[in-house]
């Protein structure tokens, strides 16, 4: 996994800026001029975030891009005084050559963090969005490097590596954003771990964000960066990481990524699952006997469920058995599907098997195998 340095050189007036770009004493920055678009609005919804605000705006003060930026801040009912640090930041940030643009609702009680990002989407003005969480603090290079990225690729979602804080903590996921291949970008959306390219990293251009659709604003308990991200991929749209670390990833229970439930996660996974892959396959097998694989096998549509040729594993105690009788079916007699080892079943798979969990012997049976994956398997873990 990348290293992620938070040290900044050639710093001035708070202002992280590459050598060349100094001009006397001052940043040569790309300063917005009324009647040209902006480059980049840097979209960041807030709620209750004092104790993140500075680190995170000092991020944005320290890019080194030299386009013309803004930053769209929509406060959503946060009581601990945040809408006045962002303000007290003003001049700080206009001095640097970004506007700020930030608004809030009357209401006491917050409407959600898609209500909050369509908000903050919908009153900026940049051709390309990049979307910044508050508990967050960007790399000095992020705007600058995703935007690249992005003008060669207009319709992805563009993500980065990241460094998470504190340090240690999800260390399997952290893993797995940071190291998943570019081809696996686009073959691993199944997963458990979400989007393959994570929210908090998100650039992408305004044409592709309006031609997507808002983010769902249903409020507490909705994964809207994953429903946008799905409607994305369906759309045709591609996935893309830098591969640096511009983005420190705070780990925290305040996160509103803990008020959704991972039963809510799982029916959204099922379905996209079954709409993209299963619908257009007409047998498969489910690689794991156990408790996952089973949960997907009662997860699936009647339909579906029929075309489940086998279960497989590596278990000799679930593959003696022989067999996984559907216990909750209505049908008489009730569906027995086989248990067979993985060398004996047949492609393609649905896998079920958590990644790097096992010191290698899963991923090495599966390789063995010589199957390609988004082809002949998909993971589902």
């Amino acid at each position: 996994m990348s290293a992620c340095s938070l040290e900044c050189p050639n710093r001035q007036e708070g202002v992280c800026v590459p050598a060349k770009r100094l001009c006397l004493g001052s940043v040569d920055v790309g300063v917005h001029e009324p009647d040209k678009p902006v480059d980049v609005s840097i979209v960041m919804p807030v709620h209750n975030a004092t104790c993140w605000l500075d680190e995170c705006l000092q991020g944005i003060l320290n890019q080194d891009f030299t386009g013309s930026m803004e930053l769209s801040v929509y406060d959503d009912a946060s009581t601990d005084g945040s809408r006045a640090i962002v303000e007290g930041w003003r001049e700080r940030l206009e001095r640097r050559g970004v506007s700020l643009v930030i608004s809030s609702h009357d209401s006491t009680q917050p409407r959600g963090v898609g209500y909050a990002k369509n908000r903050a989407v919908g009153q900026s003005s940049g051709e390309y969005l990049c979307f910044q969480d508050a508990d967050d603090m960007m790399m000095p290079q992020r705007i600058r490097l995703q935007y690249e990225a992005c003008l060669l690729h207009k319709t992805s979602l563009i993500g980065c590596q990241v460094r998470r804080d504190p340090e240690g903590s999800t260390e399997r996921y952290t893993r797995w954003i940071n190291n998943v291949s570019q081809e696996q970008l686009a073959t691993q959306v199944y997963t458990s771990h979400g989007p393959t390219v994570i929210m908090p990293t998100w650039f992408c251009s305004r044409d592709w964000f309006q031609r997507v659709g808002n983010f769902d604003e249903g409020g507490k308990g909705v994964p809207e960066d994953l429903l946008f991200f799905y409607r994305s991929v369906a759309q045709g749209g591609g996935v893309v990481r830098v591969d640096q670390c511009l983005l420190v990833y705070r780990y925290h229970q305040q996160a509103a990524t803990h008020t959704v439930l991972e039963e809510t996660i799982w029916n959204h996974r099922v379905a996209f699952l079954q709409e993209r892959v299963i619908n257009q396959w007409k047998a498969f097998t489910i690689w794991n006997a156990g408790k996952q694989g089973r949960k997907l096998y009662r997860s699936l549509t009647h339909t579906n469920q029929k075309k489940v040729t086998a279960f497989c594993d590596v278990d000799e105690n679930k593959i003696k058995k022989g067999f996984y009788t559907y216990e909750d079916s209505k049908e008489r007699p009730k569906p027995k599907i086989p248990v067979l080892h993985y060398k004996d079943a047949a492609p393609p798979y649905i896998i079920c098997v958590k990644l790097d969990m096992t010191c290698g012997v899963f991923e090495e049976n599966l390789k063995s195998l010589s199957l390609k994956e988004g082809v002949d398997y998909h993971h589902f873990n």
